[in-house]
């Protein structure tokens, strides 16, 4: 019996099948946004590269220095507030059966 290995990755679209995107793509998105979409998809790789190069230049001065604690955070003020309500799974479940009673009526 003879084992199959199943690509990682799909093959690369040939010049047909980029058509064939490309022309879903109009029909979905229309000639007019197409440009917008473009110019943020190239602003947010930019930000992207951005991003990159900072982590990379403050990884090469850890090595360099030879110091690797907490980097000091330009934006200390900035840190990460979760604004989801908490609620149990029992408080959501009895909420569907509310809604539900509430919906059968």
């Amino acid at each position: 019996m003879a084992i199959e290995i199943a690509p990682l990755f799909a093959p690369i679209p040939g010049g047909t099948e980029l058509l064939v995107i490309l022309f879903i793509a109009i029909l979905l998105f229309g000639a007019n946004k197409i440009p917008k979409l473009a110019r943020s998809t190239g602003e947010a790789m930019g930000e992207f590269q951005k991003g990159r190069e900072k982590v990379e230049t403050e990884l090469e001065e850890m090595r360099e220095t030879g110091t690797y604690d907490d980097i000091e955070d330009e934006d200390e003020e900035s840190e990460f507030v979760d604004t989801e309500p908490v609620t149990s799974e029992d408080e959501t479940d009895a909420e569907v059966e509310t809604d539900t009673e509430t919906e059968a009526n």
